[in-house]
């Protein structure tokens, strides 16, 4: 069974003179921007093979009209 490949780019955030708690908000953004909490969600549960490609499905189309969305303006 092949699994997927992992992408391993370090996460980086400069905390400079505003503090570290702005470098916090910072990271919290990134994290949730690369997806990273969303597949940690999805890691801690066994997924059925149909569902997993039923939300796959989904998830494209979510990505498909966001597309469009943006095109569109």
């Amino acid at each position: 069974m092949p699994t997927e490949a992992v992408q391993c780019r370090p996460l980086e955030v400069a905390v400079g003179d505003r503090g570290i708690e702005r470098a916090i908000k910072h990271l919290k953004r990134k994290v949730a921007s690369e997806g990273i909490v969303r597949e940690l969600k999805q890691r801690r549960s066994y997924m059925k093979p149909s569902v997993k490609r039923r939300k796959k499905a989904a998830e494209a189309a979510r990505r498909r009209r966001k597309r469009a969305r943006m095109e569109a303006v």
